[in-house]
């Protein structure tokens, strides 16, 4: 008989079953058996011939929630593995809490066609330990001329499309991909970035830009195009999920779409809600160089309070791996992009939830129920019978992050040196223990 778990006193939390209370929780056969008080580790699919051996292990003092998902990564693989790689970045992943992410499409080569996407896929399934969703590329080589092979992606496991890394520059060649995109019911992920006012900018153009003697990449750059995309999302009624929303105005714009009735969601990194351009000094950090760029900070205070008050749909971390002597380079040649997956719940706690401005199911709501919703994913739920995916997150320990942290391959953290309290500290899917006391089990 298979060993079931017996999980005791946790702060169980998930908004979807009405739960946030202390709870015991038993699973067996990778699934919730039992959840209540005072619980007896009964389990009633074994029969009166014997007992199945139980583990007891107490979580006093924690939280578990449903399994966190984040639906902007970046694996690298195939084509970019000496930043990062599936293995790599998924056990990255593990430790941050997550127990399903989506791969972004702009690999070498893009992962614009059925072929690639099996390849992620099957390869995740050999050596990832958490979940590995797939999105595909708009168009081919993400190049924004010619439609990718979307049918053959979305046949192949595709889930969502998206352009990711630069967007789709043509109006009307969006507009095609939008139409294309809705016949499979799959959101369209829209990078809003208008290369014509982004130009060469490296980082917000105002104070930051000025100050520091770098080009300047306005906000309207992106605002431009969220514009336009909800534009198209009214024409063609295709699901609309702008990304990394980084100004105030951006999220205006989402907020008029959605009061309209228009299919149109968001999400936030935690890099630009509590990051600014401010933290950009005359050392010319390059880990906090970012697309989009770091905005104003009442750019970030306005997105703060907008995922607190329940405006933003999700948080995703935009996980962006690179070499070290990349982000070594001098600032204007250094790519953009900074890890994520390994602070992010930290991050929020830390800055968020232990000051009481947002609510563990809210955050549950943001980083569990909502990035399912959008994908067209089941929803995963904490009630018996549900398959026993969790996140548990340990309040207790405070740490200060270092590159010695890390088990992605990369360390470029825009939040390296900062001090943070809690840790995730286990993890399961579909009942296996695969983060066992913050160490990921073999």
């Amino acid at each position: 008989m298979p060993t079931k778990l017996f999980l005791q006193n946790a702060r169980v939390v998930d908004p979807q079953s009405g739960l946030d209370e202390v709870l015991d929780l038993i699973i067996c056969h990778g699934r919730i058996v039992a959840l209540g008080q005072d619980l007896k580790p009964k389990d009633p699919t074994e029969s009166s011939s014997g007992a199945a051996p139980c583990e007891y292990y107490d979580l006093a003092g924690q939280v578990i929630m449903p399994g966190l998902f984040d639906m902007h990564v970046h694996l690298r693989e195939p084509g970019y593995e000496y930043k990062g790689d599936i293995a790599s970045e998924s056990k990255a992943a593990l430790k941050g809490g997550f127990t399903d992410i989506l791969a972004m499409p702009n690999t070498s080569p893009a992962c614009d066609n059925g072929e690639v996407v099996k390849f992620v896929i099957d390869k995740a399934a050999e050596v990832a330990p958490i979940r590995v969703h797939v999105c595909g590329a708009l168009t081919k080589g993400e190049q924004g001329e010619a439609l990718a092979e979307m049918g053959d992606m979305f046949a192949s496991g595709a889930c969502a499309f998206s352009d990711d890394g630069r967007g789709v520059q043509d109006a009307g060649q969006m507009r095609r991909a939008m139409d294309y995109a809705r016949q499979f019911g799959c959101p369209v992920l829209s990078h809003c970035q208008d290369e014509g006012l982004a130009g060469v900018g490296q980082v917000n153009e105002g104070a930051c830009s000025t100050l520091l003697g770098l080009a300047g990449w306005p906000a309207a750059a992106e605002e431009i195009q969220i514009g336009r995309d909800i534009a198209l999302c009214r024409l063609t009624g295709e699901a609309l999920h702008v990304q990394h929303v980084s100004s105030a105005h951006g999220l205006a714009l989402v907020g008029a779409a959605k009061a309209e009735g228009l299919p149109v969601t968001c999400e936030v990194t935690p890099h630009h809600l509590f990051l600014c351009e401010e933290d950009i000094d005359k050392t010319y950090p390059t880990n906090l160089k970012v697309n989009p760029p770091l905005r104003t900070r009442a750019d970030m205070e306005a997105l703060q309070e907008a995922l607190c008050s329940g405006q933003i749909d999700c948080i995703a971390t935009d996980h962006a791996p690179h070499a070290q002597h990349e982000k070594q380079m001098e600032f204007e040649l250094a790519p953009f992009g900074t890890t994520g997956l390994e602070t992010a719940l930290s991050l929020l706690y830390t800055e968020l939830i232990e000051p009481g401005r947002l609510s563990w199911a809210s955050l549950v709501n943001h980083y569990a129920v909502r990035p399912r919703q959008i994908l067209g994913q089941a929803p995963l739920r904490i009630a018996e019978g549900e398959p026993a995916n969790l996140t548990v997150f340990n309040p207790r320990p405070t740490w200060t992050v270092s590159r010695t942290d890390f088990v992605s391959k990369a360390s470029n953290s825009a939040f390296l040196g900062r001090q943070l309290k809690g840790q995730v500290s286990q993890v399961f899917v579909d009942g296996q223990w695969r983060l066992r006391d913050g160490l990921p089990c073999a």
